[in-house]
């Protein structure tokens, strides 16, 4: 899945949370980083939302990017099967 590009503020609003939050998960989770304009730095949405999936859940959040992708894959391909 590519990345979407979104800044702090922006997220922060779709996740209902405030963006220094959204900020803070850049040092506490390695938030991946998919640009830099200005002085603003555009997160990947995907990996923010998987982020905040794990917390709201209870669950430990993975702790790399690449970790999260495989969790997003693998939640993704149970919903199907269980469609199917």
């Amino acid at each position: 899945m590519d990345p979407e590009p979104i800044s702090a503020q922006d997220a922060a609003a779709r996740l209902r949370r405030r963006p220094v939050t959204v900020r803070k998960w850049r040092e506490r989770y390695k938030a991946r980083i998919v640009g830099r304009e200005q002085r603003r730095d555009y997160f990947d949405w995907h990996d923010l939302a998987t982020i905040d999936g794990c917390i709201a859940r209870g669950e430990p959040v993975p702790a790399t990017p690449e970790e999260r992708d495989q969790l997003r894959a693998n939640l993704r391909q149970r919903w199907q099967n269980a469609a199917a």
